[in-house]
């Protein structure tokens, strides 16, 4: 007899748990200096941060589509200028383009879910500015294609590296490509806060001036008013808790990686899946598994078996592709993407699962299919 699980998507209680006692020193030593706003803890994430990148400046942020706001207004972004994205994304993605003062254009992803260079090739108009690849999934696109393409075309690229610290492609990591980076640091993700949070990077001294004093209402380091500016700074709890486990992000990452390994060796001759790329199967890539995405067959019947059994899956962006929110404007055809989101469906990925949890996974999944073929 099978003992039913509960396994959800991602256990938000089992964060803090896990560390309970290191999150309490952390937060009571942030608490009892005061030290909320601007302190040295974000100033040492920061460090860190862009140590661990190896750009020259990293930049706290309340949330990454703030960044992405910042990094296009920073990157001379104006009225109406396209940029040119994955349809596969956030709604956020296209959401800062907008509040920036561009043009969103979605285009289709590629058969690893990310940007397509083919697709972005076909949709460069003289209008076109800027190109806006996704790192998504833990996974760096396609980064020299992309980087020809903007060359030819004279565009700038603006990463939106929100799920993928740690990835890269061809030894070098993803947002260290594009004239502006933008991070997130949402719960889930594999590097997350008690909250919202993102970061800004750059190479440019200039630009990441003017991105220091536009996330904090214009102000530069002297306290003068220089540009118009937001409140968008990362507090310096938030800091604090992301520097403590910055310690131990490569250990992260690899228990993801023994996690997807896992899966891949489970699932691998189901022939109505179609799994992500296994870790080191391409020499260019190093992915991180921010999330392990999946194509199925009869994917909705597929979900609602695993919830039975107690397993919870996720459709990312609630199902719906950003050139699909037909309400914003939207008028793109992309059938590779439409395809796409009837397939698409995300197991359960972070360090808090056991391999019996894994394996427990994979084996009704296998008994789904054996039972419908």
């Amino acid at each position: 007899m099978i003992i039913k699980k509960n396994i959800p998507f991602f256990p938000y209680q089992a964060f803090f748990g896990s560390r309970d006692k290191e999150f309490t020193e952390v937060l009571q030593d942030v608490l009892r200096r005061g030290a909320f706003i601007l302190q040295k803890d974000l100033e040492e994430f920061e460090k860190n941060l862009a140590r661990y990148l190896g750009v020259k400046h990293a930049l706290g942020v309340a949330n990454c589509t703030d960044g992405l706001v910042i990094a296009l207004k920073v990157a001379g972004i104006q009225p109406g200028d396209e940029v040119i994205l994955p349809s596969h994304t956030f709604i956020a993605t296209a959401s800062a383009i907008h509040l920036a003062g561009g043009v969103a254009v979605p285009v289709e992803c590629a058969e690893d879910h990310l940007l397509d260079p083919e697709s972005v090739e076909l949709a460069v108009t003289s209008r076109t500015r800027f190109l806006m690849p996704v790192q998504l999934n833990g996974r760096t696109c396609r980064m020299d294609r992309l980087q020809k393409i903007a060359d030819r075309n004279g565009l700038q690229i603006v990463e939106d590296a929100a799920q993928g610290l740690g990835s890269s492609y061809k030894g070098r990591y993803a947002g260290t490509f594009g004239v502006v980076s933008a991070f997130s640091f949402y719960p889930a993700k594999i590097l997350g806060c008690f909250g919202d949070g993102g970061a800004v990077v750059t190479n440019d001294d200039r630009l990441a001036e003017i991105i220091y004093a536009m996330r904090d209402h214009g102000r530069n380091r002297e306290g003068r008013v220089i540009c118009w500016g937001t409140n968008s700074r990362l507090d310096n709890v938030q800091a604090a808790i992301l520097n403590y486990q910055f310690q131990y992000y490569a250990e992260t990452v690899r228990c993801r990686r023994e996690v997807a390994s896992l899966y891949t060796n489970c699932l691998k001759n189901i022939s109505e899946l179609l799994l992500p790329p296994a870790p080191d199967s391409d020499p260019d890539h190093f992915d991180t598994f921010q999330n392990y995405e999946i194509e199925a067959e009869r994917r909705d019947e597929l979900r609602a078996y695993l919830k039975e059994v107690g397993v919870g899956t996720l459709v990312q962006w609630g199902g719906t592709a950003v050139h699909q929110f037909r309400e914003l404007g939207f008028k793109q055809n992309l059938p590779k993407t439409d395809r796409l989101f009837t397939r698409c469906l995300m197991l359960p990925m972070n360090t808090y699962l056991t391999n019996e949890e894994v394996t427990y996974i994979c084996d009704r999944i296998l008994e789904f299919y054996s039972h419908r073929r």
